[in-house]
C-alpha cells in the first residue's frame, strides 16, 4: 500500500480543491492543519513545503521516480495529481488543454476575486477598526458576477466546466462557485450554472472534502487574528 500524501490544510475553498481532489482519486492522505488564523502558515518547517506562505501544500512521499516531492498552489497541485493518476484531466489532448484553461481561469480570476469580495463584503466592514468601502464592495462584487456570467455560457453548452466530463477545473471552480450567496450574487438568471453546482455538490467525494474539518471553519477572529490573516506579516 502507497504511504499516504500529507494534506497541509484549512477549510477554505482553496483547501477544499484539494481534499475534493484527493477524495475523488481514492488516494490516501493525512491532514496537517494550517491554522491560518493563528499564523501556522509562517511557521519555518511550513514555509520549507509553502514558501508563498499560503496552504493547502502536500508532500507526496511515492513522487517522480520515486522519490518525495513537496508542492504548493492549489491549480498547480491539483495538475500534479491528475498526471499522477491519469484521471480527471480529460480525455484527449484538446480536452486537456480546455480542463487547464478553465483551471487557469479560477486561479486567476474567479479565486482572487470571489476572494476580495468576501473579504470587503465579510470581513474588512468587521474589523476593529471597521473598514467599510462601497467601491471596493462593488468593484469586487461586480467582477464575481461578470464571472459568473461567463461560467454561465460556458456551461450552457457543457454539462461540466470543460466539456461533457467531470475534471480538476470543476473541482477548482466549484468551492468557491458554491459561496454565490455570501458574494452577495442573484443566480435568477444562471441556470446553467444552479444545474452544474447541484451536480458537483451531490457528487459524495466533492461533500466528503468540502466538509473535512468543517468545524473549525468561521472561528470568532480577534484583533491579532485579523493582524495575521490582512496584515502586511511575511
Amino acid at each position: 500500500m502507497a504511504d499516504p500524501i500529507e494534506l497541509y490544510y484549512w477549510p477554505t475553498p482553496n483547501g477544499w480543491k484539494v481534499s475534493i481532489c484527493l477524495e475523488e482519486m481514492g488516494l490516501p492522505y493525512n491532514v496537517t492543519l494550517v491554522n491560518i488564523g493563528k499564523g501556522d502558515q509562517f511557521d519555518p518547517a511550513f514555509l520549507k513545503i509553502s514558501p508563498n506562505n499560503r496552504m493547502p501544500a502536500i508532500t507526496d512521499p511515492q513522487g517522480p521516480d520515486g522519490r518525495p516531492i513537496s508542492i504548493f498552489e492549489s491549480g498547480a497541485i491539483l495538475q500534479y495529481l491528475a498526471r499522477k493518476t491519469g484521471t480527471f484531466c480529460g480525455p484527449t489532448q484538446r480536452d486537456r488543454i480546455a480542463v487547464d484553461q478553465w483551471l487557469m481561469w479560477q486561479m486567476g480570476g474567479l479565486g482572487p476575486m470571489a476572494g476580495q469580495t468576501h473579504h470587503f463584503l465579510a470581513y474588512a466592514p468587521n474589523m476593529d477598526p471597521p473598514n467599510d468601502l462601497p467601491y471596493a464592495k462593488d468593484r469586487y462584487r461586480n467582477e464575481v458576477s461578470r464571472l459568473h456570467r461567463v461560467l454561465e455560457t460556458q456551461l450552457a453548452e457543457n454539462e461540466y466546466v470543460a466539456g461533457d466530463f467531470y475534471s480538476i477545473a470543476d473541482m477548482a471552480i466549484w468551492p468557491w462557485a458554491m459561496l454565490w450567496e455570501k458574494q452577495e450574487q442573484d443566480l435568477g438568471d444562471k441556470p446553467n450554472l444552479r444545474r452544474w453546482l447541484d451536480l458537483v455538490g451531490g457528487r459524495p467525494a466533492v461533500q466528503t472534502g468540502q466538509q473535512l474539518h468543517i468545524d473549525k471553519r468561521n472561528a470568532p477572529r480577534g484583533k491579532e487574528s485579523q493582524s495575521i490573516l490582512f496584515g502586511q506579516k511575511g
